[in-house]
């Protein structure tokens, strides 16, 4: 099964949140189910952004980290509006 980095943003606040996950539409569900404690204050949460980074798990943290840097903050922010 292969990585994938994703981005969720909030539908009661400005909030991103950027994670990685092998199956990326189970672990929105946790967020939206309230299983995450960093994550329950803000749901609902929705996909934003999803990038496939096959089966390299190394590659899937490189780009997680670029995302949550400022230029991948604002390439995310840009895809919004």
């Amino acid at each position: 099964m292969n990585y994938h980095v994703y981005a969720i943003k909030s539908k009661s606040s400005d909030r991103i949140y950027v994670g990685m996950s092998k199956n990326v539409e189970r672990r929105i569900e946790e967020y939206n189910s309230k299983q995450v404690k960093s994550t329950k204050a803000y749901t609902p949460w929705f996909l934003i952004y999803k990038e496939n980074c096959g089966n390299n798990r190394k590659r899937a943290r490189k780009r997680e980290e670029y995302f949550k840097s400022g230029c991948g903050r604002e390439f995310l922010k840009n895809i919004i509006t």
